[in-house]
């Protein structure tokens, strides 16, 4: 069993300085030990709570959330971590503030920051927009903290852009770690991101990117598998064809989903839009051409139906490594016969994960406090060691 100074003293020999007073954006742009000390960090918060010793490191501040998508677990992942913290979440609904009557994105990012430690931003939707308005936060913020204007610049998560998703992809590899009982076992494991049918369409192309982006570094065999014309960004492909060579694993692709699953260890079988139909969908939404809109919608709900053989069924599943391939998925995932008429996963496969894919969804508010945690504190090994000193119970019994 693993005690909090275990992750502490492995705290101490992982460099990652470079942190403080950082923002995460993505994954690919943080070098390993920091990669590793989100991970340390995520398990030593996941250990205190659970062990009934408070994390409260802050004893007031805001933690401000902007969701431009809809969601679910990373909403409700970040008001957790911030909680977990002892900071409080405003939510900052762009219907309701003044950016309707022109505000611009500086001053807006300027008058939420006053006492802000931490923004998370999901805006997924369009290609080239939303990691770019991101960085255009900071910039703000960071100037805005120069001038005098904010006591303190507050650190920003990215909670799922255009690009990435980093704390989804984190927290599933998180999951895959503990699943596999370390890192040092996952050198040679196959892994396929595969894309499979949904009935929907736009979904965004930042999770298999996030996913090759990021579980390519440690030794693992990865396969990009989806029909022609769902390609990803090719900058990413490449970041992940350089990870790959780093690691020892290896990157590869396929137009074919029996292929990807062929004695895989692992399996995460998501739907998402073309690469190049996102772009278009960009183009037109700032035209305000609803009529192209309604007319490329209808042509990708096409296209996507033309590819419904691409699901994760039982027969797929029986072809993997001992027939027990690790599934996961981002969730909520289309299911044959229960959310949908035809979907990415079959529903007898998804109920027999489903604890499994709500566990792998249970790391996402400890990745994001620890991301908060490393951005506002230097030596976290340090304060964790008061905390647990301090022996201030989360719930007094």
């Amino acid at each position: 069993m693993k005690t909090l100074q275990d992750y502490l003293d492995k705290l101490n020999i992982l460099n990652f300085k470079e942190m403080y007073n950082g923002n995460f954006f993505l994954t690919w742009e943080k070098t390993d030990d920091e990669i590793e000390a989100v991970f340390t960090l995520a398990d030593a918060l996941r250990y205190m709570r659970e062990n009934n010793i408070s994390t409260k490191v802050f004893e007031s501040g805001l933690g401000i959330s902007l969701f431009r998508d809809n969601s679910t677990r990373t909403r409700f992942s970040f008001a957790s971590a911030c909680n977990l913290l002892g900071l409080k979440v405003q939510d900052l609904d762009e219907g309701k503030s003044q950016i309707a009557h022109g505000e611009t994105v500086r001053e807006t990012a300027n008058m939420i920051s006053f006492m802000a430690d931490v923004i998370g931003i999901r805006d997924d939707m369009y290609i080239g927009k939303g990691n770019a308005y991101m960085h255009e936060v900071v910039d703000s913020v960071t100037q805005g903290h120069k001038d005098g204007i904010l006591e303190q610049k507050p650190t920003l998560v990215n909670l799922q852009c255009d690009i990435d998703h980093p704390t989804q992809v984190m927290a599933d590899m998180l999951h895959i770690i503990h699943e596999f009982g370390g890192v040092e076992n996952l050198k040679g494991k196959k892994l396929a991101m595969t894309w499979a049918y949904s009935p929907s369409y736009g979904k965004p192309l930042s999770v298999p990117q996030g996913v090759i982006g990021l579980m390519t570094r440690f030794g693992m065999d990865v396969v990009l598998a989806h029909p022609e014309g769902y390609e990803v960004f090719p900058e990413v492909e490449a970041v992940a064809a350089e990870n790959a060579k780093k690691s020892g694993g290896s990157y590869t692709k396929t137009n074919s989903m029996a292929e990807a699953f062929k004695d895989a260890d692992i399996v995460y079988p998501k739907s998402w839009a073309p690469f190049a139909a996102m772009g278009q969908r960009t183009e037109l939404y700032a035209q305000g051409d609803q009529a192209g809109i309604d007319a490329l919608e209808k042509e990708l709900l096409a296209q996507n139906a033309q590819h419904k053989d691409w699901a994760c069924t039982e027969e797929l599943m029986s072809t993997t490594k001992d027939g027990k391939a690790l599934y996961l998925h981002c969730l909520p995932a289309d299911i044959t016969g229960v959310s949908c008429e035809t979907g990415e996963v079959d529903a007898s496969v998804f109920d027999r994960y489903r604890t499994l894919l709500y566990k792998e969804a249970s790391y996402k508010p400890y990745i994001i406090a620890a991301m908060i945690f490393l951005a506002k504190f230097a030596d976290p090994a340090v304060i964790l060691k008061k905390l647990e000193e301090n022996g201030k119970p989360r719930v007094f019994k």
